[in-house]
């Protein structure tokens, strides 16, 4: 390393000095933070530049270098810091609480690292929980409008609908259980339009089909009780093919509402007095936020459940049938990245979720006593032990 030559240096540190003890020269200590600070009881001023240059402590130097030495003291942090990139800022507005979506959230994830941005190091992610309340999106979802995200990722089709009502031009990627185009989110599902696109996984479908999956486990059932979310804009299209279902499996559905804990005790209890030999439980992020208290009710009771995904299963329940959700967020995280990286929402046509999952808990059935058939062992996709 070169040295300066000692003239040179030795000037430099008396200007060095010098410029420390200014702050001495306002009468505080040096090491104070506060620039011209209030005290009780009075307040201080800094004094004049001309007095400051004139004081015998900067005798020997004259203006221009006191005022070259200063603007290089300050420029120097400054330019640094312009130095350094931006990071872009997702919102993430989604249903269940921080602690119920982790397995999700690695989804996410997943799909981000996939198109090069990892979370720390190149984006930030700027989290907001709706913890069960879907009377919290459009707060939650205004707020993350008004802070200007680079792209809003909203993980249910009430924080998409909050999403769309806040921005008309911050993209928007979604993941919905509900056709998208009859929400009113997208156009179509080829060319969405707009300022959003995502990942769709029709539960309408698949709800009929956990019926069909629950009635071979239980082919002596003549009651089965479908839960639903009255809050959700899910709900009607879960109840909408219920005649259908009824006519085509020779059953009695009964439809319990639950939107809080309490109502989640109560419809079981409900259920079970009346008769109901099994439980369906569509897809719903207040539903998927209370997996365990779910699976403790329907063990209590002694009511066989199905439910929309795995992590239900994971969690204790019986047995579960649906796209996965932890690879549904993957994908969102993929269309996140490509949109950071420059495409247009309205350019991106809405995927479909492909990957459905058979699973069972097999502790679970044992200690319900129900015994699996065999046109149910080889669909199985997995097993919990």
């Amino acid at each position: 390393m070169s040295r300066l030559p000692h003239s040179e240096g030795l000037m430099l540190s008396r200007r060095r000095r010098r410029l420390e003890a200014w702050p001495q020269a306002w009468g505080r200590p040096h090491g104070s933070r506060r620039f011209a600070p209030h005290h009780e009881g009075g307040s201080r001023t800094a004094p004049d530049s001309t007095s400051l240059l004139q004081s015998d402590q900067w005798a020997g130097m004259n203006r221009r270098e006191l005022i070259s030495l200063v603007g290089a003291a300050v420029a120097w942090p400054l330019a640094a810091r312009a130095q350094q990139p931006s990071m872009s800022v997702i919102g993430f507005l989604a249903g269940p609480s921080a602690s119920a979506s982790k397995s999700p959230l690695a989804g996410f994830r997943q799909g981000l690292r996939q198109t090069g941005y990892v979370e720390g190091q190149n984006v930030h992610i700027a989290f907001r929980w709706a913890e069960g309340r879907y009377d919290r999106f459009p707060e939650l979802a205004a707020e993350l409008a008004g802070l200007q995200m680079a792209v809003i990722a909203a993980f249910s089709p009430a924080a998409a609908l909050a999403a769309i009502s806040a921005t008309k031009t911050i993209p928007i990627v979604f993941i919905s259980s509900v056709d998208p185009v009859k929400l009113g989110i997208v156009a179509s599902l080829n060319r969405p339009g707009g300022n959003a696109t995502g990942v769709a996984f029709l539960d309408s479908e698949l709800v009929g089909k956990q019926f069909e999956l629950l009635r071979e486990l239980l082919p002596k059932a003549a009651v089965i009780g479908l839960l639903v979310n009255p809050t959700s804009p899910s709900t009607a299209t879960h109840v909408r093919d219920i005649p259908a279902a009824m006519q085509a499996l020779g059953l009695q559905i009964m439809v319990k509402n639950a939107s809080s804990e309490s109502d989640l005790d109560t419809a079981v209890a409900t259920l079970v007095q009346q008769r109901a030999s099994g439980l369906v439980i569509p897809s719903d992020p207040f539903f998927y936020g209370r997996r365990e208290q779910l699976a403790a009710l329907a063990a209590r009771h002694a009511l066989p459940a199905i439910y929309p995904d795995r992590e239900y299963v994971v969690d204790g329940g019986l047995m579960s049938y649906g796209a996965s959700v932890t690879d549904a967020y993957r994908q969102a995280g993929v269309f996140t990245g490509r949109i950071l990286k420059g495409d247009k929402p309205a350019d991106l046509p809405v995927q479909q979720a492909v990957k459905v999952e058979l699973v069972i808990n097999l502790r679970a059935a044992k200690a319900l006593g129900v015994e699996m058939p065999l046109s149910l062992l080889m669909r199985i996709t997995d097993t919990i032990e």
